[in-house]
């Protein structure tokens, strides 16, 4: 089954895109709280994970969160 646009005041957004959102949010999260307990110094480079956790997040929220 296709995805459907959500409206909001008119305007159609794809779900990619707030799935996209939440996830670069929770990753963002996430690496402060790797940052905080200092667990991101056993990456070798630190902005590649973040990008790899976006993605991650992105497709596990679009897969459970938004509607389909």
């Amino acid at each position: 089954m296709t995805p459907h646009e959500i409206a909001i005041g008119g305007v159609y957004f794809p779900p990619l895109l707030f799935s996209g959102a939440l996830g670069t949010i929770a990753a963002w999260i996430a690496a402060a709280l790797l940052n905080r307990f200092n667990l991101s110094r056993y990456f070798f480079y630190p902005p590649l994970v973040f990008v790899a956790m976006a993605v991650i997040f992105t497709v596990l929220i679009s897969q459970h969160l938004i509607p389909g």
